[in-house]
């Protein structure tokens, strides 16, 4: 039987056509196979050429063609899924740079829950701490599944409390999704691929460079109903994820703070910028 999204990757890797013309093949195609047979009049529209396609034809004649990626995938314990897939997140569908595989490892299953973001800031105070973990608690026994990004501080805090309830949490990586960042959180990492569900889009063994992180988030917020804000300084990844989600018609969250706290900041000014207050 025929691994359905891993065809699609060896398409993307066959093809080698930028995102946004893969993302607007992959919509508009059911099936890597079906390509083959495309008019000639829709090839310049889906960035297709003769070489593209008898190139994809030599690669699919193969018995088995995605055999070699698929067993690549399975010895980290690892999937992927394409945007046809019907665990693909339906709201991250929407943003108009949504990625057309997603690589996982654990339960997908969570993809199809009410999802609602929690993040804040690397170097919380206790009480933001404890506020992550109590509200990512609360969140998962209501039935929400909480996506974060697995860094230091409120993201980890939030993803163990998510943990404690029955829905349980999904972590957005800007790495591969068999790199653990940061290696302190190793021991969260595995748990999170048994019991939750880890995602990236980028391909297995992609180490954590800077420029990913901001990438990530728009997935982050892209796949919530909404994002809540817990602790985040004026200029930080937080307050660009949530800038994200107001692009991407989400609601946003903050929990006020402190006016003597550097870190609540970000959290009061997406007060005043007409974010929902939570307490």
């Amino acid at each position: 039987m025929e691994h359905f999204a891993g065809l699609w990757l060896l398409t993307q890797q066959t093809l080698q056509l930028t995102p946004a013309n893969f993302r607007r093949l992959i919509a508009n195609v059911l099936h890597p196979r079906q390509i083959l047979n495309l008019p000639k009049e829709d090839w310049a529209a889906l960035s297709l050429s003769s070489q593209h396609l008898d190139k994809l034809d030599r690669v699919l004649a193969r018995r088995n063609p995605e055999q070699e990626i698929t067993s690549g995938l399975y010895h980290v314990n690892a999937n992927i899924l394409c945007w046809h897939d019907i665990d693909y997140p339906a709201l991250l569908k929407e943003i108009h740079d949504a990625p057309p595989l997603l690589y996982y490892r654990g339960r997908s299953e969570l993809l199809n829950k009410p999802l609602c973001a929690v993040v804040g800031s690397r170097r919380p105070s206790r009480c933001g701490m404890g506020d992550a973990e109590r509200f990512g608690k609360a969140l998962s026994q209501v039935g929400m599944t909480v996506v974060s990004g697995m860094a230091l501080g409120i993201d980890a805090a939030a993803h163990r409390g998510a943990l404690a309830g029955a829905s349980s949490t999904i972590a957005v990586l800007g790495t591969g999704v068999d790199q653990c960042y940061p290696r302190s959180n190793r021991a969260l990492f595995e748990q999170i691929g048994t019991e939750g569900l880890i995602i990236s889009e980028l391909p297995l063994g992609s180490p954590p460079l800077r420029h990913q992180f901001p990438r990530r988030n728009r997935l982050i917020s892209g796949m919530s109903l909404g994002v809540l804000v817990i602790e985040a300084a004026l200029r930080s990844g937080s307050l660009i994820t949530a800038s994200q989600a107001l692009e991407q018609n989400r609601e946003v969250f903050a929990i006020p703070g402190s006016i003597h706290n550097p870190a609540s900041r970000g959290c009061n000014n997406l007060l005043k910028q007409g974010a929902k207050l939570v307490e």
